[in-house]
């Protein structure tokens, strides 16, 4: 399905549709692997070995370019590799995470005071506490029986973190204060903890029994389904917009790609053509060390195997690097209208005008100026606009995928990305137009023109 620039209610039903199907990392893997299956994307298993030439060979299939895909745990990288590709032919990547803050189910869940049952979780992240508490959330994520086969399990509607009551605590509106121990365990019922067995209900969701399940990774999620409103209902709201949106984006874009686009001529490469690669890593809300997160060896894996299989060298895999961009596409910040002293003061996003290119001079983001000239061409093709972000010099500024990817594989990499409010809310916050315009940016980014 392709979206033009204009088309809000379609695409935003479309993102819609997919942030609830994924709720956890692994479900939001779990729904790649659908639709890019549906798309013509055959998923490679890491044991097997790869296809080793570039496209079809065969027949009248011969310019048909190959359409792989993997998954690993919350992680996926798909590519479509055109026919016309060599050893030193380059990559053009989207990067973006899966995963989102929130709460994650400790071992022994099962816990509870004075009639409540309650789960035991800790804290994933960098979640905005206070916006968890007094809503219905879900628990989501993957089971893992001892024989190594993973389950995925969502429970819908079933948890919530209930406030101290105003009465109880007349000073609450003045300051809340939240004990990371003691205020954020969230009840699901009432009952004797001996007979009401967390683990048990999850593992029946999933037709098992709790003893077969050996391990599990399970996190909260808002269980609201994703929203327009406001007048014109240009303002949309969800959960996991970070960074779903992104994710969603790049799939898109990558699953509009033809075998016409992938014969363009990238002018400043130099090269005919270039392989598009969707990178969806998970845990970049923890640091991205994990084998399935950025720092992690999971892109340069996938970019190596489909050198190798083109006869690459060492010396070829440098060199398609060093003609290679990434678009490290992660959620920014709009000027919050309550807030305004807490931005930039000349550089100020405001919404529907576009995504944003991600600026920092100590580079927490990857952005330089050779990659906001080529950012600024892409949107040029696509037909969008775009505005710049750049934090206010006495709010620390947060990090993405981007410099980790630039520092592990020496990729030019520029960093991009949909602005919102309530970033690491339990429910963020964007216009309709500017997640359709990130989409139709990476489009052009992935079929760069003359």
């Amino acid at each position: 399905m392709t979206f033009a620039p204009d088309s809000h209610p379609e695409y935003i039903d479309d993102l819609a549709g997919f942030i609830a199907a994924s709720p956890s990392s692994y479900h939001a893997a779990a729904e790649l692997e659908r639709r890019l299956e549906a798309g013509g994307f055959t998923r490679l298993d890491e044991r097997d070995e790869w296809p080793g030439s570039a496209g079809s060979t065969v027949g009248a299939n011969a310019a048909v370019a190959r359409r792989h895909f993997i998954v690993r745990d919350g992680a996926v990288v798909a590519w479509v590799q055109p026919a016309g590709v060599g050893p030193v032919s380059p990559f053009r990547i989207l990067g973006a995470h899966t995963d989102s803050p929130g709460f994650k189910l400790k071992p022994k869940p099962t816990i509870g005071n004075r009639g409540w049952l309650q789960a035991g979780v800790e804290v994933y992240g960098g979640p905005l506490l206070n916006s968890w508490l007094d809503r219905e959330l879900e628990l989501a994520g993957r089971l893992v029986t001892r024989d190594g086969t993973e389950h995925l399990v969502r429970t819908g509607p079933f948890l919530r973190i209930p406030q101290l009551a105003i009465h109880l605590d007349r000073d609450a509106n003045n300051g809340l204060t939240l004990d990371r121990q003691r205020h954020l365990n969230p009840v699901y019922g009432v009952g004797d903890l001996d007979a009401a067995d967390l683990l048990a209900h999850l593992a029946g969701l999933a037709g098992l029994e709790a003893a077969d399940v050996a391990g599990y990774d399970l996190l909260t999620a808002d269980s609201a389904a994703p929203a327009r409103f406001g007048l014109g209902n240009v303002l949309f709201a969800a959960g996991r917009l970070d960074n779903l949106s992104s994710v969603h984006a790049g799939l898109v874009a990558l699953l509009a790609v033809t075998d016409d686009d992938t014969a363009g001529l990238d002018a400043a490469a130099g090269v005919v053509q270039s392989t598009s690669v969707l990178a969806a890593f998970d845990h970049e809300e923890l640091g991205s060390q994990t084998r399935s997160g950025a720092s992690g060896p999971l892109l340069d894996d996938v970019l190596t195997r489909i050198g190798a299989g083109l006869g690459a060298s060492a010396s070829d895999k440098l060199r398609a690097y060093a003609t290679s961009w990434c678009l490290s596409a992660d959620a920014g910040h709009l000027v919050h209208p309550n807030y305004p002293e807490k931005h930039d003061p000349v550089n100020l996003p405001v919404p529907g005008a576009g995504p944003l290119l991600k600026i920092n001079a100590t580079q927490r983001y990857a952005t330089d100026a050779a990659g906001a000239a080529l950012w600024a061409r892409t949107c040029a093709q696509a037909g969008v606009a775009y505005q710049e972000f750049v934090s206010n010099n006495t709010v620390p500024c947060g990090s993405t995928i981007g410099p980790l990817t630039a520092t592990r594989l020496g990729i030019h990499t520029v960093d991009v990305g949909i602005g919102l409010l309530s970033m690491h809310s339990a429910r963020e916050l964007c216009h309709v137009a500017d997640p359709v315009a990130l989409s139709a940016a990476i489009g052009a980014f992935f079929a760069p023109g003359e």
